[in-house]
């Protein structure tokens, strides 16, 4: 007698041709990904050659009941780590019946953005540093904390390793290898600063692709915590108090910053940011201002500053760029429940396009 374990890992590729995609795509409120599955005929590894689908947009909070289809339009391809084999995840946007995108569709206006030649023409890379936090589900409150206690203060949990320091490793490096297996260039991960809280890194990836490949992380791991039975948090400070909040620290560089030189042109870059520093947080993801404090590894949200291998700033410089005369830099603004396609597309325009 079969298991239910035995027929999850069913091989399909031994007596069919079909494959299973699991088309994503965000919901409503932003943050809240959706995804349904389809039978295909055979293999595909163009997103061009998917079929369009629709879902029900008044269910997710993106159109009325009396007009409620939504069109989702295939986007980008990764292997499905899930049921593996020639099986895959597809990242979709949404879009009205008659083309135009939904309002909550942002990766649209970003893809044009990075389609204006001068962006393409600079190449910008992103780098993605995603914090999160994992929760027991039924209490809402960390893992590896005491029901309704604290642990102890901050400074072993950092990269730290032991039962007493390292809370949902299992969860962390399961998570590590279904994105490399995805094809996603996830590049690291780590324990953060609070306990029950980790990072991952997703980059350098260009353009447009660096949105796609965060969302389909997060995605990884919101079903990953799904199968542990622990429930994932982006929110940018989970616990209040002498506790370090969560970003999505954003490193950019473009082919001029990259090349000799490149110092000065991130100097300007970082001088046209501050000009706009308003605009930028208000798209930076929603409750950082109980995150950007100016304490915990922050600048204050009113306040604008950039400095070498200040972890205090909004804007950091390694210092392998300042003594190398070119590389990239980290925008520490960003909240870990930003969306990186609003992100990225802003820092380009914002550094490339937009004249002051």
């Amino acid at each position: 007698m079969a298991l239910l374990s035995d027929l999850i890992n069913l091989n399909l590729s031994e007596t069919t041709q079909k494959i299973i995609a699991e088309y994503i795509w965000i919901g409503g409120s932003g943050m809240d990904l959706r995804s349904k599955a389809r039978t295909l005929s055979g293999p595909v590894s163009d997103p061009a050659k998917l079929p369009k689908w629709n879902y029900d947009g008044s269910s997710t909070g993106q159109a009325p009941g009396e007009d409620s289809e939504v069109i989702l339009y295939p986007q980008a391809i990764f292997k499905d780590p899930f049921r593996r084999g020639n099986n895959i995840l597809v990242m979709c946007d949404a879009y009205t019946p008659a083309g135009e995108p939904i309002p909550t569709n942002k990766r649209a206006a970003a893809a044009k953005i990075f389609s204006h030649p001068d962006v393409v023409a600079e190449e910008p890379w992103y780098g993605i540093e995603q914090e999160y936090t994992l929760l027991q589900k039924d209490v809402n409150w960390p893992i590896g904390w005491p029901v309704g206690g604290y642990p102890g203060p901050q400074g072993p949990y950092y990269c730290g390793i032991g039962a007493d320091k390292a809370f949902g490793r299992d969860i962390v490096d399961s998570h590590y290898k279904a994105c490399v297996y995805a094809g996603i260039n996830i590049s690291g991960i780590n324990g953060e600063v609070m306990p029950g809280q980790w990072e991952f890194q997703v980059g350098p990836v260009t353009g447009i692709g660096a949105g796609d490949q965060l969302w389909v992380a997060r995605y990884i791991l919101e079903r990953i915590t799904e199968i542990a039975g622990v429930v994932v948090s982006f929110d940018p400070k989970p616990i209040q108090g002498d506790w370090n909040g969560a970003g999505a620290h954003t490193n950019y560089s473009t082919k001029s910053m990259r090349n000799d030189g490149g110092y000065e042109v991130i100097k300007k870059a970082i001088e046209k940011l501050g000009l706009r520093h308003k605009e930028h947080i208000a798209a930076y993801g929603e409750g950082n201002e109980r995150r950007l404090t100016g304490r915990h590894e922050t600048a204050d949200i009113n306040t604008f500053c950039w400095g070498v291998a200040n972890r205090g700033a909004s804007i950091r410089v390694g210092r392998d760029t300042e003594k190398e005369g070119k590389g990239y830099f980290e925008d520490r603004r960003p909240a870990s429940n930003m969306d990186p396609y609003v992100v990225t597309s802003m820092i380009a325009d914002t550094t490339i396009l937009w004249k002051p």
